[in-house]
């Protein structure tokens, strides 16, 4: 059974009026303190921001916990220095973000301009254990027409600056911002996939190759591939769907791999478009299809996906929940179209983030 492992990163807010506070310094001293030697929580960019690492994983009702006991401990140790903590997105309210003090930010605030003081979003990436560096490439190369539909189901971030942007996912909008970032062409190879990333740190564009901010990567730290399409989700069981099913992509493209199926060759082109209407939709319109690169409702691109991994989710016993959590999901809406209700009803999006601090320790 291959493990999962899911980063999310949380915003921090004022329990009163919802405006990001950029405390994440001393919710990790309070953490550190607390906790001593758990490596739980990381530093992010911005200090409006307290990012978390589970364990890997190799249930999904242990994941499912793992999350949520994380999400309390994070509000736990943000409510000790007043504030809390929400998993959004984006802010829904107006915010100028603040960039940590250390070397590598710093020169991303030069580099980067503008693009690096408007970046503050939050995403959830998903790793999945994988035997080799070749394993890994193999899938980074055929799971690449199915991450956009990832992208819409984990929608959760409708607003910016205090105004409605029109899509969905603006975070993945924002994200796409960095010279890294997004689909990528076929590798091939893991010499292939080697070379580059040495090619793009030696421009000198970005500074190393933790700055390669593919949609699915080799994972430099652990033995995974790491694929960092999804906004964080407003619910803990949407970030498992979310890891049920890139587990299952995972897996899949291992064994198509092994049996010599060769990875579609859609363009990047055809990736980003497939990427820019996932974000614009989400799970409330037309998606592009991964496998005919045509537009289909939703609903029915969501079954593909399901039906793609079926059975690698039968045997790892997720397929019934991952179709019961997909029907709801579907039925009850993604975080995008909860804070539209939430705005809907109380006409504030103050409130929109007050209701959602609650719904991120649900």
């Amino acid at each position: 059974m291959r493990t999962v492992g899911v980063e999310e990163e949380l915003l921090l807010v004022d329990p009163e009026t919802g405006d990001p506070k950029a405390l994440s310094a001393a919710a990790l001293a309070r953490a550190e303190h607390e906790d001593a030697g758990q490596e739980v929580f990381e530093k992010e960019l911005y200090d409006q921001m307290l990012e978390f690492a589970t364990r890997p994983q190799s249930g999904m009702a242990d994941l499912y916990e793992e999350i949520v006991r994380c999400r309390k401990e994070a509000a736990r140790h943000a409510e000790s220095i007043g504030c809390t903590v929400a998993a959004l997105a984006t802010s829904p309210l107006p915010v100028s973000p603040a960039i940590g003090m250390n070397d590598r930010y710093q020169w991303m605030a030069e580099q980067y301009g503008i693009a690096t003081r408007e970046q503050l979003v939050c995403g959830c990436h998903v790793h999945v254990s994988v035997d080799s560096d070749e394993e890994g490439v193999a899938v980074v190369d055929r799971i690449r027409p199915w991450l956009p539909v990832l992208s819409a189901l984990s929608a959760n971030s409708p607003f910016w600056q205090g105004r409605d942007s029109g899509y969905r996912s603006y975070r993945s909008r924002v994200w796409g911002r960095w010279p890294s970032a997004g689909p990528t062409e076929l590798f091939g190879s893991v010499a292939g996939y080697r070379q580059r990333v040495d090619d793009m740190v030696a421009t000198g564009v970005i500074l190393d190759k933790a700055m390669v901010y593919f949609d699915a990567r080799l994972s430099e730290r652990y033995p995974t591939v790491e694929i960092r399409v999804s906004d964080v989700c407003l619910h803990a069981d949407t970030a498992v769907l979310v890891a049920t099913l890139v587990r299952g992509l995972v897996e899949t493209a291992a064994r198509q791999w092994r049996a010599g199926v060769e990875p579609a060759g859609h363009s990047v082109s055809m990736l980003r478009l497939a990427a820019w209407r996932a974000a614009r939709s989400g799970i409330d319109g037309e998606l592009v299809h991964p496998a005919t690169m045509r537009p289909a409702p939703a609903e029915e691109v969501l079954q593909a996906l399901l039906r793609h991994v079926e059975e690698a989710l039968a045997d790892s016993g997720d397929l019934e929940y991952a179709r019961e959590s997909c029907a709801r999901l579907l039925r009850d809406g993604n975080g995008a179209r909860i804070q539209r209700a939430l705005l809907e009803r109380t006409d504030s999006l103050r409130d929109v983030v007050a209701e959602c601090v609650q719904h991120t320790q649900a």
